[in-house]
């Protein structure tokens, strides 16, 4: 596909990297034997699950429950790219034509102002999350 616009601009870095986990302690204590802090725990919908975000240097990881694990290679279920407008950004790919998994830009009350993102399926149907943690 050819793409009448580029994305470029509208994210600055990789902001984290998402798997989905059957058993969260495990998981999280096996990230921390590999020197990963957590920076954040949240409750994903009053039904027990959660999901954390640990990091490492420039690395953060996103863990959450309640969508069950992959137990194969494929077990990473999106890239995420930081964004500082989730908006913008959603109008540049539904504008240039990129494959968009979320009909509008999504979002949730993680960290302290909570944050906005959309999908997009990239040529191998990998997801490509662009985020942004909205500032006060």
């Amino acid at each position: 596909m050819a793409f009448n616009k580029s994305l470029a601009g509208y994210f600055d870095d990789i902001q984290h990297i998402g798997m989905p986990t059957d058993d969260l302690k495990a998981t999280v204590d096996f990230y921390a034997g590999l020197g990963f802090k957590m920076q954040g725990n949240f409750d994903t919908d009053n039904q027990g699950n959660q999901v954390v975000f640990m990091i490492v240097g420039h690395l953060t990881l996103e863990i959450w429950t309640g969508d069950g694990a992959v137990h194969e290679t494929g077990a990473i279920n999106h890239i995420s790219l930081n964004t500082s407008d989730a908006d913008a950004a959603f109008k540049a790919a539904k504008d240039a034509g990129y494959n968009l998994k979320d009909a509008e830009v999504q979002h949730l009350d993680f960290w302290d102002h909570g944050i906005k993102f959309f999908n997009i399926a990239g040529p191998n149907d990998e997801t490509i999350e662009f985020c942004e943690i909205v500032k006060g």
